[in-house]
């Protein structure tokens, strides 16, 4: 089967930036002009070398501009933003409250009114500390410079007491619909409203929520922020005197006080409903249910969530913690539906949710087990699968994002894959010229396909997967005008 792999106008093109202080640089140049010789340095020393110079410039550089927000029933994080003392945070730090208590990394404290919130449940909320002047500040990064794999920093003040506490780790996952960062970068109560920042020491998000279970309030390795692309409208509006006066927050944490309800596979539908008595999602308000049901590595699994009644949004977490798939309206209408192929024994977890925010309703939830990944041949002799690792139904249209690079709709999906393992990635459309690009979890390109064939618009990629991990896949029409319906298929 003939393929054509493109590497022009709709190449993306992802680049690492090691970046490095001018005095280090100069220093290193200086030996090396010289001709003298250094001392032996592998390249692990040298690499934590780096890592490390990193490490301390992000600090040096955003440290100073990170506050500790103090309440009368509670504590939170906030950044500086300009140097008049206008301080980003979230709204579940401070709702409640007219004035707050500010604290700098110098220990100057400071007197903050309360100036707007987020609207429609949008967990932000901007303070203005009186008379302040020449503050130290944060810059904002350029707008859709995060990358998944990107190293991340946070700085905080975790359990409102260890002010100045500076955590690493990368951006894990992006929802550009849902306008959220997913990193594993240590964030626990007190980090909220603090800055998630880059290498450059550039604020990329704020950091909002953590995933935890069974009352144990700790960081278990998965960390919300809200993306800059959410953040810096509230600013505009908060500098405007436009924000919303009251917060329209729920006070509840992203989290699950009771363990996940059992979910059977093979078993009965499950009926449940989403309320304002379930748990929220701070980054979105939204309502969610977790369920969890123990899986097997090599089994197929089909879940779907049906409502009349909500917009469902369906997610699938595995033993680690891992994203698996995520869906919208692939079950039809506005249910969600789910097929993978699990890809380690253990407990799994199924997020019921909502696409919009405050949506309460009933719903219902059911999960099939199709077998384990094999082929067989049919009564004609011919070889086909019989499972897929990822079976996906969708559609570009208003809400999708675009590539920076033309303006194209995409959709995103996340599939986990081992090394040699030899995968089929088909995009089907009646509507649109397909286009097919295929990343690790690094956002390195790894393959891209326009069309099967000269007289076949749909797309296909057949490719033996490197390395053990989480692969992205981008659903993409060829040209900036295609939208309507496809189908992804993962064999």
């Amino acid at each position: 089967m003939e393929q054509t792999f493109l590497h022009g106008s709709k190449s993306i093109i992802f680049a690492v930036i090691a970046a490095l202080s001018a005095n280090g640089m100069n220093a290193v140049l200086a030996f090396d002009l010289l001709n003298v010789t250094r001392p032996f340095q592998s390249q692990q020393a040298i690499a934590q070398n780096l890592d490390e110079q990193t490490n301390i410039r992000v600090y040096e550089i955003a440290s100073p501009a990170v506050v500790s927000i103090d309440t009368a029933d509670g504590n939170g994080s906030g950044s500086i933003i300009t140097s008049d003392g206008l301080i980003l945070t979230n709204a579940h730090v401070v709702a409640g409250h007219r004035t707050v208590t500010v604290v700098l990394a110098d220990k100057r404290r400071f007197q903050a009114d309360v100036i707007g919130f987020g609207d429609r449940g949008l967990d932000l909320a901007a303070l203005q500390i009186r008379n302040g002047r020449n503050l130290p500040t944060l810059r904002l990064a350029p707008s859709g410079a995060v990358r998944v794999g990107q190293r991340a920093f946070a700085i905080g003040n975790p359990f409102g007491r260890f002010q100045g506490t500076f955590t690493t780790g990368i951006v894990s996952r992006i929802d550009s619909e849902k306008g959220v960062i997913q990193t594993d970068a240590a964030i626990n109560p007190g980090n909220s409203g603090g800055p998630l920042l880059n290498s450059q020491g550039e604020l990329i998000g704020v950091n909002t929520a953590i995933f935890t279970q069974g009352g144990n309030p700790g960081n278990i390795g998965i960390g919300f922020a809200i993306a800059l692309d959410r953040v810096q409208p509230f600013l505009t509006a908060a500098r405007q005197g436009r924000a919303a006066s009251t917060s329209q927050l729920r006070q509840s944490p992203l989290n699950t006080e009771q363990p996940p309800q059992p979910l059977a596979l093979n078993g009965a539908i499950v009926r449940g409903a989403l309320t304002r008595e379930d748990n929220v999602l701070r980054t979105d308000n939204s309502f969610f249910d977790i369920y969890s049901f123990e899986g097997r590595r090599g089994h197929r699994v089909d879940l779907q969530m049906n409502s009349q009644e909500v917009d469902s949004y369906l997610i699938l977490v595995d033993p680690n913690g891992e994203q698996i798939a995520q869906d919208d309206d692939s079950g039809g209408g506005n249910n969600a539906r789910i097929v993978a192929t699990l890809p380690r024994d253990g407990t799994y977890l199924a997020i019921a949710n909502t696409y919009e925010s405050g949506q309460s309703g009933r719903y219902t939830l059911q999960a099939r087990l199709g077998g384990t990944e094999s082929r067989r041949r049919s009564s004609q002799g011919n070889t086909r699968d019989r499972d897929f690792l990822l079976r996906q139904t969708g559609i570009l249209g208003p809400g999708a994002p675009r590539l920076r690079a033309d303006g194209s709709l995409y959709r995103e999906y996340v599939f986990q894959g081992r090394a040699g393992q030899s995968v089929t990635i088909t995009l089907e459309s009646p509507d649109f010229d397909t286009y097919l690009i295929l990343l690790d979890s690094y956002s390195r390109k790894l393959a891209e396909n326009d069309d099967l064939s000269s007289t076949n618009n749909n797309s296909q990629l057949q490719f033996t997967l490197p390395q053990t991990g989480v692969y992205r896949i981008i659903v993409n029409a060829y040209d900036r005008g295609g939208r309507g319906r496809y189908l992804l298929t993962i064999r």
